[in-house]
């Protein structure tokens, strides 16, 4: 059908809508969130110096032996609980979240809530 957007393209435009607005500073820089069908990803960023401060994922060895048995929920807080560790080991405590495009539920929300429970402020 002509003029409907299909998942995907509405997940871009609200990504796109929110990062007009969020911008990560050096002062609170941004927790990026992106999620692909099997992996979920976690960046914070800095975007005036535009370097990734952390970084953490279900890709990594670590992460992949403790996700062992854990479903997609399990693994986002997984993911959630070591950005927010690894950020604290760089002194960063206060961050800007972007769900990027994504709803806030299920695993956006879950690796968001395991890493406020680990010390980070939104």
């Amino acid at each position: 059908m002509a003029g409907t957007l299909g998942s995907r393209d509405a997940r871009l435009r609200r990504h796109l809508r929110i990062r007009k607005r969020v911008i990560g500073a050096p002062a609170r820089p941004r927790l990026c969130v992106f999620r692909s069908l099997a992996h979920i990803y976690a960046q914070i960023i800095d975007d005036t110096a535009g370097n990734t401060l952390v970084s953490a994922s279900t890709m990594e060895p670590q992460v992949k032996q403790e996700c062992q048995g854990k479903d997609k929920k399990g693994k986002a807080e997984v993911v959630g609980q070591l950005v927010a560790r690894r950020a604290l080991e760089k002194g960063i405590t206060k961050v800007v979240f972007d769900r990027g495009g994504n709803i806030y539920h299920g695993r956006v929300k879950a690796l968001a809530e395991a890493s406020r429970k680990a010390g980070l402020t939104f």
